[in-house]
């Protein structure tokens, strides 16, 4: 099955909600970055929630970036995405061991740390809006649970999740995102927390074989859930040698001729997909040119 979010209103319009299946994004994250089991957890939470966050956006052409930074050993962890649910991410530190947490469980609240979250939305406007709370857990549902409710006063319940294989490649990845809107009574808000409480953990309903529809009408669907669309949803990187030029260019003439002194080709790889691209000491000069 390949990778998609559906999106659904609920209680006559009083909840919007979204859930995603992001197995093969997280898979394909993994092999290229060569991430360790809980890096890939890390990230493949963070690619789960863009994914969802980005379909929000209205407009072709906007885009959304979450960065963590924190002190644990995985350092940071970046991920952006567009309105059509192309994401993409990478962490600082791909090769973070640590042992497992308390449960048995890949221990992403420790390789996070403490530290900050931004959300950073760019709509074509002259700034970008950006956002930023703290790390409540490092666990990043939780973190972006908090992100909404401070910063932008949308109350939301953010479930994520990532199950690996023995061999240590992605064996369930995805997620849900429910949103309170202005107009919801009391009532719903109790009987859509007491729903929320039952729920063990999103691999779980991934593992029993549920899909994000499923999910969603599990949580759902005694409050008139309509799914509402269906987006497919992939790991999409838009680096290019043009553009990876364009950014040598810009680090300025100095630094372009020491390395043409240096008279050996450059090999400079994009951070998101890993992607190498090789320049030639003639193509510097070009670009000096």
């Amino acid at each position: 099955m390949n990778d998609y979010i559906v999106r659904a209103m609920a209680a006559n319009g009083m909840i919007r909600a979204f859930a995603a299946t992001t197995r093969e994004i997280t898979e394909h994250a993994r092999a290229i970055h060569n991430t360790s089991p809980v890096a890939t957890a890390a990230l493949g939470r963070l690619l789960a929630a863009g994914a969802m966050m980005g379909v929000m956006m209205k407009g072709d052409k906007d885009l959304l970036t979450l960065q963590i930074r924190g002190d644990g050993p995985i350092e940071g962890i970046i991920v952006t995405a567009d309105n059509k649910a192309n994401v993409k991410g990478y962490v600082f530190n791909p090769n973070v061991i640590i042992p497992a947490n308390e449960k048995g469980k890949l221990d992403v609240r420790a390789a996070v740390g403490n530290g900050i979250l931004n959300v950073i939305r760019d709509v074509g406007l002259k700034e970008p809006y950006v956002g930023q709370t703290v790390l409540v857990s490092g666990e990043i549902a939780e973190d972006i649970t908090y992100y909404y409710a401070t910063s932008e006063q949308t109350p939301s319940s953010v479930g994520l999740g990532v199950l690996m294989n023995r061999d240590n490649t992605v064996k369930q990845s995805g997620g849900f995102i429910i949103q309170l809107m202005p107009n919801v009574t009391d009532e719903i808000i109790d009987q859509l927390e007491k729903r929320i409480t039952e729920i063990n953990s999103v691999t779980q309903m991934l593992e029993k074989g549920m899909s994000p529809e499923d999910i969603l009408e599990y949580i759902l669907g005694d409050m008139e859930l309509e799914i509402t669309d269906k987006i497919p949803t992939k790991f999409y990187c838009n680096c290019t040698k043009e553009r990876v030029e364009k950014a040598i260019i810009s680090i300025g003439r100095d630094d372009i001729q020491e390395m043409i002194d240096e008279d050996k080709p450059i090999e400079v790889n994009c951070h998101f997909c890993n992607t190498a691209y090789n320049f030639s000491v003639d193509e510097l000069k070009g670009m000096l040119k």
